[in-house]
């Protein structure tokens, strides 16, 4: 209910209001004469005295004029308490809770980095605030065979140059390098498709506007890995000294290395 988009939470609650409806008519079908102006057998005349009953409002034409149907509104009437609680607080929850708006490059690279091979992507914050105190965390799941010849899926952290940042606003750039300490040192492409690799990549951090931690998840397969190839530059300034991200860019990366 949290994370369905508006369009599908609103039709899931209307969907809900007219089964809840649906059902306390087909009890006060029940008692055909039991309501004061309805017509007897009328679904129809059921169903609208039934949303009337569980909207509390009254047109002052339909009522209970037996005990049977008496016990079905209020019954009704206290599931009507309970019916607006609960869309009331998941409405609240979905206006209230602090959302990411973090993109993450499409493609990952792999390029020399202060003389080292580096596995490389970008972060970009899409909100005019900041992410104060922002993690992020990659880990490489792959399927490994033990020694007593078992297949399973192992997890191993990665370590980064830069793990944390104090304040993220405009662009990060993740990086781990494939030195001798690193898991995949001398991995190449197909050795990464035999093991069905995944870089599973975590970011949080505190929103400054709601003072919530926030969640944002991506992951890489092989084949969105870019061999010695670099990112394209897409901070610039402007010339009152601001700095400008251009995410058109965002996404693209050079054919071939800088000399």
């Amino acid at each position: 209910m949290l994370s369905a988009p508006w369009w599908l939470f609103l039709s899931g609650l209307a969907a809900a209001y007219f089964a809840t409806n649906a059902v306390f008519a087909a009890f006060y079908m029940l008692d055909p004469g039991g309501i004061e102006n309805a017509r007897p057998g009328s679904f129809r005349d059921a169903l609208f005295f039934s949303m009337q009953t569980l909207g509390t409002y009254s047109t002052n034409v339909m009522a209970p004029k037996s005990f049977y149907v008496d016990t079905i509104v209020t019954i009704e009437s206290f599931f009507s308490v309970l019916n607006i609680a609960v869309a009331t607080g998941a409405v609240f929850a979905r206006v209230s809770r602090p959302t990411a708006r973090v993109i993450f490059s499409r493609h990952a690279v792999i390029t020399a980095f202060e003389g080292v091979p580096t596995l490389m992507f970008r972060v970009a914050n899409q909100r005019g605030n900041q992410i104060l105190e922002a993690a992020v965390t990659m880990t490489l799941a792959r399927q490994i065979t033990t020694r007593e010849g078992h297949a399973m899926r192992r997890f191993v952290e990665l370590s980064l140059v830069r793990a944390r940042s104090p304040l993220f606003a405009l662009s990060w750039t993740v990086m781990h390098p494939l030195d001798e300490a690193s898991p995949i040192f001398g991995a190449t492409r197909e050795s990464l498709l035999d093991d069905q690799a995944e870089f599973i990549v975590v970011l949080s951090g505190t929103d400054e506007t709601f003072a919530d931690t926030i969640y944002a998840r991506h992951s890489y397969m092989p084949d969105e890995i870019h061999w010695n190839k670099r990112f394209v530059d897409i901070i610039s300034v402007r010339p009152d000294g601001r700095r400008l991200v251009d995410l058109a860019k965002f996404h693209s990366v050079n054919d071939t290395e800088p000399s």
